[in-house]
């Protein structure tokens, strides 16, 4: 039985070769301005420093093409993308459940909940859900979630007003920026 090969991995870029442009701007840590040369001329370039001519622009008009160690400038890549996802910020979301007639102890730890996720910079969804007949509280649930979003207007900004889904009356507040 002949097993599968796994496809070979293209390079991400054109180098030396493969560039099929018939004049190209070279750029490099070596060169002091860019400047388009044909590809004959700048391969030959890139031969005499002994490094690699990299297609970095193919979309520009002459395609840009920088010198480089094409090892070298494939790790700095790698390098800078996994700087730009460690810079991310990543949103939680954190769910706060009432029922439509919560009493005011329950609603007040809740509302302390909320407070601090918020002043950790999560988003809070705070949701109303309805079980069997008590539906017919969806007004009383609207209120709550509309008292729950005024209690909160100094640490949160509603980004959802209540909105029935279902069993489920939703809503959605962010945390205020911080100026």
């Amino acid at each position: 039985m002949g097993g599968r090969r796994p496809p070979v991995k293209e390079n991400p870029h054109r180098i030396n070769s493969e560039i099929t442009a018939p004049e190209v701007r070279v750029v490099g840590e070596n060169i002091e301005q860019p400047q388009v040369l044909p590809i004959r001329d700048a391969l030959r370039l890139a031969d005499e420093m002994e490094l690699d001519l990299i297609e970095i622009s193919p979309k520009a008009e002459p395609p840009v093409c920088r010198i480089a160690d094409y090892q070298k400038f494939l790790y700095q890549q790698k390098k800078k993308a996994k700087e730009l996802k460690a810079n991310q910020v990543k949103v939680t979301i954190k769910e706060i459940r009432f029922g439509p007639q919560t009493d005011d102890h329950d609603y007040n730890f809740k509302l302390k909940h909320a407070t601090n996720f918020l002043k950790e910079g999560s988003k809070v969804k705070a949701y109303v859900f309805f079980r069997g007949r008590s539906i017919v509280f969806k007004e009383q649930g609207e209120i709550l979630l509309l008292r729950f979003a005024t209690d909160l207007e100094e640490v949160a900004k509603v980004e959802m007003m209540p909105k029935l889904d279902g069993k489920k009356m939703n809503m959605m507040l962010a945390p205020k920026s911080k100026k």
